[in-house]
C-alpha cells in the first residue's frame, strides 16, 4: 500500500468519524451552521457598504463559498476572508 492510499485511507476515516459525530447532533449543528452562514453573509453585505462608502472596493463577494466559510468558522472566517481581501488589494 503506497502512501498516497494511506493518506487518502486515513482521510476517509476521519471523515467518517466527523460524520457519524455529527450525525448525532445533526439538527442542531445545521440550525448552526445556517445562521452562522446567514449571519456572515449579512456582515459581509453591510461590511461592503462601509467599505464602499470609505472608498474601498468591494474586497468579499456573497456567493456559497464565502457563506460555507462564515457557517464553518464564524467571526474568524469572516475576519480571514477580509484579510485575504486586504491582503490582495496592498
Amino acid at each position: 500500500m503506497g502512501t498516497e492510499m494511506r493518506v487518502w485511507l486515513l482521510a476517509a476515516v476521519c471523515a467518517a468519524v466527523l460524520l457519524m459525530g455529527a450525525l448525532r447532533r445533526r439538527a442542531e449543528w445545521l440550525l448552526n451552521l445556517l445562521m452562522r452562514a446567514v449571519t456572515g453573509c449579512v456582515a459581509i453585505y453591510f461590511i461592503n457598504l462601509g467599505t464602499a462608502a470609505l472608498g474601498i472596493p468591494t474586497l468579499v463577494g456573497i456567493n456559497p463559498a464565502t457563506a460555507l466559510t462564515c457557517g464553518f468558522l464564524g467571526f474568524p472566517g469572516l475576519a480571514a476572508l477580509y484579510g485575504l481581501g486586504f491582503y490582495q488589494f496592498m
